[in-house]
């Protein structure tokens, strides 16, 4: 192994991803990125105990596709690795359900690596994703509004999906691709801006001259608030049962909470119930609920579409009333 995929493989050991002695179906599309995927995952397979399978899908989209599919082919049979391909009908796809080519382009090819993952008993679908990837996503994801989630989009390993080179910067795979003299396709359409991503890209370049270290700081940001929201999820579900609950009722809650743990306690709950998490809702029904969970229940009140009122019929000191005297319900 050389130097960098020397580095790449104690990233991949150092954050634990989970992905080893078994079988990895690698999505390659024949583009810098995933090649460079392919071609580390190759070299770290004996240190990893890994078992390659290679998926490559055409969305029928674009004329250099045959291109791409033919470079992908000749390096499996090259290195005798097994490769499992689709044409998947993008423009049919988006017309029936009334969504975008690239949000119809994910959703198939998506649902085609799952099932091929599943069909050939794979632990992992390992995508080429890199660090620029992680930050555009953060600065798309922050533009639209959505709170602290936005800081930690695109984990190493997230469901089926493993991102081994995720702290890896774009240009340093196409380095490593040239060293190691490998040719890859660019994909055209990543310089037209269509998508809120390509538009980042063009905006990013500045940036990164001005703050070169601009994508490793996202990143450590990306690491503290994935412990922090540890952290709160935990603290969670250890106050279940003692401080509140979900039943049919609706939720649960005992007297006496901070802002903060009463907003993680809603978010957390309304999760399960599948009602709006928004997170300008939570924080405005967090603040009138507040001043009412300091007391026992009086009368039933009502704010927007929700009610909050005394839990049962049941004596002022029985057990139930008093571990959750207050229930919240959509009205």
């Amino acid at each position: 192994m050389n130097r960098r995929e020397t580095q790449w493989l104690g990233e991949v050991l150092g954050r634990g991803d989970g992905v080893r002695d078994g079988r990895v179906l690698v999505a390659c599309s024949g583009g810098g990125d995933s090649l460079a995927l392919l071609s580390f995952l190759w070299a770290a397979r004996r240190s990893l105990g890994l078992e390659l399978v290679v998926a490559h899908a055409d969305h029928g989209l674009r004329p250099e596709a045959r291109e791409e599919a033919a470079l992908v082919r000749d390096l499996c049979r090259s290195a005798d690795l097994d490769l499992v391909e689709a044409s998947l009908d993008v423009r049919a796809h988006a017309k029936a359900t009334g969504q975008g080519l690239e949000t119809a382009a994910r959703e198939l090819r998506w649902g085609w690596l799952r099932a091929q993952a599943e069909s050939c008993s794979a632990l992992a679908v390992a995508t080429g994703h890199t660090l620029d990837d992680h930050t555009e996503t953060v600065l798309v994801r922050l533009a639209r509004g959505g709170g602290a989630g936005c800081l930690t989009p695109l984990a190493a390993r997230q469901g089926p999906r493993w991102s081994p080179l995720i702290q890896a910067r774009r240009s340093d795979l196409r380095a490593y691709l040239k060293a190691k003299g490998v040719a890859w396709r660019e994909d055209a359409s990543n310089a037209n801006p269509f998508t809120p991503r390509n538009r980042w890209r063009v905006l990013l370049d500045p940036m990164r001259r001005e703050a070169p270290s601009l994508d490793a700081h996202l990143w450590e940001t990306h690491l503290q608030v994935e412990e922090l929201a540890a952290f709160k999820d935990a603290q969670v579900a250890r106050w279940r049962g003692t401080r509140w609950d979900v039943d049919p009722g609706g939720l649960r809650l005992a007297r006496g909470w901070a802002g903060p743990e009463l907003r993680w306690v809603l978010d957390a709950a309304f999760q399960e119930r599948d009602w709006p998490r928004e997170a300008a809702l939570l924080r405005d029904l967090a603040a009138w609920m507040l001043p009412h969970l300091v007391r026992r229940p009086g009368a039933p009140k009502t704010w927007g579409g929700w009610h909050l009122s005394g839990t049962g019929e049941g004596p002022a000191d029985s057990a139930q009333e008093s571990l959750f005297p207050w229930t919240l319900k959509r009205c």
